[in-house]
């Protein structure tokens, strides 16, 4: 750990916990490691997500009772 690091407390279910700790051992990670690794990636996902969205944001939207409609008029329902 860094001198910036800052401590937090996580209560975890004991089963992940368990999990975690095995996880730990086996890999010879810190459970601190494995946690932060798991956070940046959810938090990296976030990101792309978000990318995404932007990219997408002009395109046309259709209501869930057009898409019905649609869906119906083509066969399909």
């Amino acid at each position: 750990m860094s001198d910036t690091s800052k401590r937090s407390t996580i209560y975890f279910d004991p089963q992940l916990h368990a999990a975690l700790r095995l996880k730990a051992a086996h890999t010879h990670r810190s459970l601190s490691d494995i946690v932060n690794d798991a956070v940046r990636a959810a938090l990296a996902e976030d990101q792309e997500d978000l990318a995404a969205f932007e990219e997408r944001v002009s395109e046309p939207t259709m209501s869930y009772e057009a898409l019905l409609d649609d869906l119906k008029a083509h066969g399909k329902l």
